[in-house]
């Protein structure tokens, strides 16, 4: 497999260990905030419980997609690490240095997507 020579592998991990961090916290946070919720007993008004349900689902899933994005953010780290970074993981094709700006945990090339 080629390894990259043309980027700055330095800048990507920083900017990959910066989002680690604020991933992080907001997942402590969201966590926090799901674990202050009332339970079902506590709440007498219906309005207040399907309010309370509608918040929870909404945290849960925005935990969910803070979680994934960890993983993968330090799957992108890892391939830093073992050389492997930048390298499409399907077609084995250097991923565009455009595309790794805007999006860091780039794994594909655009066309062999999931």
């Amino acid at each position: 497999m080629q390894k990259r020579n043309d980027l700055d592998f330095e800048k990507f991990e920083k900017i990959l260990k910066e989002r680690v961090v604020q991933l992080e916290d907001n997942i402590a946070q969201l966590k926090a905030e799901l674990d202050s919720v009332g339970s079902e007993d506590e709440i007498d008004d219906v309005e207040d419980l399907v309010s309370l349900k509608n918040i929870s689902q909404k945290d849960n899933t925005i935990l969910e997609r803070q979680e994934d994005e960890l993983e993968e953010t330090l799957h992108a780290l890892a391939k830093i690490k073992n050389g492997t970074y930048g390298i499409c993981e399907k077609s084995a094709k250097l991923i565009p240095l455009e595309r790794l700006e805007a999006n860091p945990i780039a794994r594909y090339i655009v066309g062999v997507e999931d």
